[in-house]
């Protein structure tokens, strides 16, 4: 073979190796790259301009696709992320929402309801473990000089929401009226102890009102036994006179 041939024949055959490695690596990484930026994660955008503070229903939201490469874990990726929340700063349509904009929305129904949080501590106690939407009493112990006393201070407060350190129970918010909130943190500071127990489900006032029917029935019922009882011998006193009396009108002809 003539010598310039063999070295054209190894040239092609390095030539095609390379070419071939080259092609590999490409290959490989153009899927890198696929499997990074060609994915694509559906994300959480404002659809419409939303206002700060308002709460964030379906209809303000549209969805939006970018590469899983620039996904972050403040990117807005599931609705229940969304659930009861409102945005600090307004947005305008198209602007991407992050959990950084979002808030907690209040969960005072009423517009002059207030959420105070009572948290375990020395002067704060819970019989047993609450959670959200419970109904609670709050018993309140006052210590003076000459009085020692413990009363009902508030009765069927509802719990707002639950507060949990190291995934153990540690207080709760209460949702009462603004006129009451100062109150409720003045027993909060200075009572010298106050005790939240559960209550029953449903209005507390309710039941205490069915308890004291029954006691007025019963006393009328066993008062009207006793009042035939005297009147008989009264009544059957004339009844017995009835024939004294008419003896004498027999008496009459026989003279």
């Amino acid at each position: 073979m003539i010598e310039s041939k063999r070295k054209a024949i190894i040239f092609f055959l390095l030539a095609a190796i390379l070419a071939g490695t080259a092609g590999f690596l490409t290959l490989q990484k153009v899927k890198e790259l696929n499997n990074d930026l060609g994915t694509m994660v559906d994300v959480y955008a404002a659809g419409q301009d939303i206002s700060s503070r308002s709460v964030i229903t379906p209809k303000d939201v549209t969805i939006e696709k970018i590469p899983k490469k620039f996904v972050t874990d403040e990117h807005i990726t599931s609705t229940t992320d969304l659930e009861n929340k409102v945005s600090v700063i307004p947005l305008s349509s198209g602007d991407l929402i992050t959990k950084n904009m979002l808030k907690q929305a209040s969960a005072v129904m009423e517009e002059n309801n207030r959420l105070i949080t009572l948290m375990a501590s020395e002067r704060v106690f819970f019989d047993e473990q609450l959670e959200a939407l419970d109904r609670v009493d709050i018993i309140v112990s006052l210590r003076d000089k000459d009085i020692n006393k413990t009363e009902i201070f508030m009765k069927d407060v509802k719990v707002a929401r639950v507060a949990n350190e190291a995934k153990k129970f540690a207080g709760v918010q209460v949702e009462v009226a603004l006129d009451q909130a100062p109150l409720l943190i003045h027993m909060q500071n200075y009572a010298d102890s106050v005790r939240i127990i559960k209550a029953n489900v449903g209005n507390g006032e309710a039941p205490a009102e069915a308890a004291a029917e029954p006691p007025a029935e019963k006393a009328p019922a066993a008062a009207t036994p006793a009042l035939p009882a005297e009147e008989k011998p009264a009544e059957a006193k004339p009844a017995e006179e009835k024939p004294a009396a008419a003896e004498p009108k027999t008496a009459k002809p026989k003279s």
